[in-house]
């Protein structure tokens, strides 16, 4: 074992095109420190409907220059038995280590391989990587980014020519392509020959910006803005002086993309502390929201003054406050969410006597849905220009809480008041999430059987009135490893995440409101049956 383990290695050292990776693996070799050597040659990182995504460092189980040339390899092969070998390849990449080098490394694969290459002309919000795909014509497109994975990660997320992530059986179809790579030596890598995109894509993008908003909307809601370290600063700025907004005032210590996310301990605005400074700013300037993108500028979080402080609105509550705010304007189309989102989208499409539709979980899905007018998903994500953009957005989605907010206030309103007035229209939905991320993935697949060996027959006090094992399918979704169990009130969706190692469970609990007076008493409610329901779930599933 150990001999092979050395040989494995020395094999992968002596294709390795990176001097740093290199010499991370011969020291690794040289102190036959067999630990690490398994830990990162016991298998090879899985490309999936999500791409690949994992921790940056020489061998087969992380993100490095050989994996990302395998990986571009595997895709042009893919794209040739398409009968597209003579397609453009659109490429984009964020700001983290090593993200301009996996790029230029795909540009140099797509002409080898006898494709169009074009490479976005800096780091750049992944909707801009996606918008160019459709906008220049693209069979396909590559973003190089980790969105809000710690610091130590990146990722490669590929995009077909229609503009949206990739799905099964395209994924698989892929992977077999990457698997078939025998030596990098087989892969031809020019060292010219593809093209660096100028600004006339980001300024076409720019121009659809526009597009999200009420031609005679007022635009005076005042915002606090991070980028959270992340490329979302320069673009969203220019899309707020577009718009006519007044400037945010931006979070200085976060504004500038910086790939060590020094102030945040993970560079998601859902994680805890990681909205303290933009709090901290709001306070001193009082603005009517905070907003604040992710690294890749790809989801947008929402904070308001609620009592003395401030607060994170959930992905939940800005889906729907989006929503409401497309229907008073009169917008027609399909509302789609994901499975895992608030069942308050529903309602409110159905009031407005829109088409509605569910999917799995992911943008991958929600951009496919026909007709689309408007997708969100809970953790963040809304698309809220399909025909631009076929994926999730922050920077459309931020002019659009914006203009919201404006609206609102010229009415003397915030979007708390126009939270309460859905809640008493159509109840108060108020969803939670018990998330478990380990270090054994297999704890992960105990928690799933032992849920699928004895379902719970109650949760909270509320019976189970349908369970559901998500792995079979449907008419109308595809198999995927999840459970969701509808109760009496309240539904809990359990599902492993797809982008890291964490079991997710998400909560929703509707309690009746029939006046704004029994508002209080709701919320106190549905806190006690979320807590309860996390109670009883977490000792059902044996986490």
């Amino acid at each position: 074992m150990h001999d092979d383990l050395i040989a494995r290695a020395k094999v992968w050292l002596a294709e390795d095109p990176d001097q740093e990776t290199r010499d991370e693996l011969a020291e690794l070799i040289d102190a036959g420190d067999t630990a690490e050597l398994s830990a990162r040659f016991g298998g090879t990182l899985q490309f999936g409907t999500a791409g690949l995504r994992g921790e940056l460092g020489a061998g087969p189980m992380r993100m490095n220059r050989s994996v990302v040339i395998r990986a571009a390899a595997g895709l042009a092969a893919y794209l040739r038995k398409q009968g597209q070998g003579d397609g453009l390849v659109v490429i984009g990449y964020d700001a983290r280590h090593k993200s301009a080098d996996f790029a230029r490394d795909t540009a140099a694969v797509m002409t080898g391989a006898g494709l169009r290459a074009a490479v976005l002309p800096r780091p750049l919000p992944t909707p801009v990587l996606a918008f160019a795909i459709r906008h220049l014509g693209a069979v396909a497109g590559v973003e190089v980014t980790a969105s809000h994975n710690p610091p130590r990660d990146n990722g490669y997320k590929v995009y077909l020519g229609d503009g949206s992530q990739i799905v099964p059986p395209a994924d698989a179809e892929i992977a077999a392509e990457i698997d078939a790579i025998a030596s990098l030596h087989d892969v031809p890598r020019p060292d010219a020959g593809w093209e660096i995109l100028d600004d006339s894509v980001l300024d076409a993008y720019l121009a659809r910006t526009d597009a999200v908003l009420a031609a005679d909307s007022p635009r005076t809601a005042r915002t606090v803005y991070t980028a959270m370290h992340g490329v979302g600063k320069d673009v969203l700025l220019a899309a707020f002086a577009r718009a006519g907004f007044p400037e945010p005032v931006l979070v200085a210590e976060q504004a500038e993309p910086d790939p060590d996310f020094p102030t945040v301990a993970f560079p998601n605005p859902e994680e805890p502390g990681a909205m303290d400074l933009a709090f901290a700013r709001a306070r001193t300037t009082d603005p009517d929201l905070v907003i604040a993108n992710d690294p890749d500028a790809d989801r947008c979080a929402v904070a308001v003054k609620d009592g003395a402080d401030w607060r994170m609105l959930r992905g939940d509550e800005v889906g729907a406050l989006l929503a409401a705010h497309l229907v008073r304007r009169g917008a027609t189309g399909t509302f789609a969410e994901s499975i895992v989102s608030s069942s308050l989208l529903g309602r409110i499409a159905e009031k407005a006597g829109l088409p509605y539709e569910e999917t799995l979980t992911g943008f991958k899905w929600i951009a496919r849905v026909d007709g689309l007018r408007y997708g969100y998903e809970e953790a963040l994500g809304y698309c809220v220009d399909p025909e631009g953009v076929r994926d999730k957005d922050g920077i459309t989605a931020a002019l659009l809480i914006t203009e919201l907010a404006s609206v609102l206030k010229e009415q003397g309103r915030t979007l708390l008041d126009l939270l309460d007035d859905l809640a008493v229209e159509h109840g108060l939905h108020a969803t939670d999430q018990l998330s478990v991320r380990v270090q054994d993935l297999s704890l992960i697949a105990d928690a799933m059987r032992r849920l699928r060996e004895r379902p719970p027959a109650g949760l909270a006090g509320l019976p189970v009135v349908r369970a559901e094992d998500l792995a079979r399918g449907s008419e109308s979704l595809p198999p995927t490893d999840g459970l969701r169990y509808t109760l009496d009130g309240a539904r809990v969706v359990v599902r492993p995440s797809g982008t890291e190692p964490k079991l997710k469970c998400y909560l929703e609990v509707v309690v009746p409101v029939s006046a704004p007076a029994g508002l209080p008493a709701a919320r106190t409610r549905a806190a006690e049956l979320l807590a309860e329901v996390k109670r009883d779930l977490s000792a059902a599933a044996g986490i």
